[in-house]
């Protein structure tokens, strides 16, 4: 695996190159507010740059994670992107799980022989819900994840996945609950700008 070369600085300029990089009043897929919002599929929609923000991302993976992983999960549809790149990255098929009715399941002919070697591999973790559905999917699946990596932490550092978390950059925004929003963010239209339905 290679040695990762690029500072916390040089991701965030990839981000806001991409103007990926969003200020204002946002709600997450969790629910939760806050005042900046990193939305990964615009920072993805160039292919060189999904490609540099994966191989960075796999070179940061525990060897004992890499070293392992036999195929590469992702959930849809934030993660497909940079589940299919980080796939390339480490030379083994990527795949996705998808909500058709609400409940995360390997879909589209995708399985996975009992016991296969997963890393999940998610676009953002804030409180780390959708990650833990995703990784029970893929155990119902036969699956065993043994890792996840992201390209985003905004958790704080809190978000228990039950396997080793990688993420590419942790961003620590503050977030608040609907009823608590600041006087200041809550001037402010919310906007919901990820893929998933409040």
């Amino acid at each position: 695996m290679a040695v990762p070369m690029m500072s916390d600085d040089d991701i965030l300029a990839e981000f806001r190159a991409a103007d990926a990089l969003l200020e204002g009043h946002f709600i997450l897929s969790s629910g939760l507010r806050s005042a900046r919002y990193l939305q990964c599929a615009r920072a993805l929609m160039d292919p060189a740059r999904a490609e540099r923000l994966a191989r960075e991302l796999a070179a940061r993976l525990p060897k004992i994670v890499s070293d392992q992983v036999e195929a590469v999960v992702s959930p849809a549809m934030g993660g497909v992107i940079i589940g299919h790149e980080m796939g390339r990255a480490l030379g083994k098929p990527a795949m996705f799980v998808e909500r058709p009715q609400g409940v995360f399941e390997l879909r589209r002919g995708f399985s996975l022989r009992p016991g296969t070697k997963v890393l999940m591999v998610e676009d953002v973790v804030t409180t780390g819900l959708s990650s833990r559905e995703a990784i029970e999917a893929v155990r119902k699946a036969g699956g065993d994840v043994i890792g996840e990596a992201a390209l985003v932490d905004r958790s704080g550092g809190t978000a228990d996945l039950g396997v080793p978390f990688t993420p590419l950059i942790r961003i620590d925004v503050p977030t608040y609950q609907p009823d608590s929003v600041p006087p200041e963010l809550a001037a402010i239209p919310a906007v919901k700008p990820g893929s998933r339905a409040a």
